[in-house]
């Protein structure tokens, strides 16, 4: 059954905003934990410690069924990549190095630290996020030799 549920980009932002912000909310309050997805998954695969693994499987479940909901009762939105699969490979090599370097990634520092108004997650906000509007830049505007 699908019921399509037509939503205005704007709207599927406030919802998806307000379901994360929820989430990493209640996992704080329920748990003591933050989703850092990154250090979920880093604590899944690197940690031995059965009792610590169910959840940390769970949420990874969830992150994967939320799309796989979103697309059977409002349709999957229309993607196209504009790159191949080795820069795609690359780029997630790199975005894994870069949240291990950082100590957390953007929904760790950026959802959960900022909220805790940590000094560290503020600053590795500010950093992603001016390096991500210079590669936008950068690409949209190109830069040539």
């Amino acid at each position: 059954m699908n019921v399509l549920i037509d939503f205005d980009a704007w709207q599927r932002g406030l919802i998806g905003g307000l379901l994360i912000g929820l989430s990493a909310a209640m996992l704080m309050l329920f748990s003591g934990r933050v989703a850092g997805i990154s250090g979920i998954v880093g604590g899944l695969l690197f940690n031995r410690d059965p009792a610590d693994a169910l959840w940390r499987k769970l949420f990874v479940v969830g992150l994967l069924l939320g799309p796989l909901l979103l697309a059977a009762f409002a349709g999957a939105p229309a993607v196209s990549l504009p790159t191949g699969w080795l820069a795609l490979g690359l780029g997630g090599v790199l975005v894994g190095f870069g949240t291990r370097l950082g100590n957390g990634c953007t929904s760790g520092h950026g959802v959960c630290g900022m909220a805790r108004f940590s000094k560290r997650s503020i600053i590795a906000t500010l950093t992603f996020m001016a390096f991500g509007f210079l590669t936008v830049f950068v690409l949209r505007h190109g830069v040539t030799s």
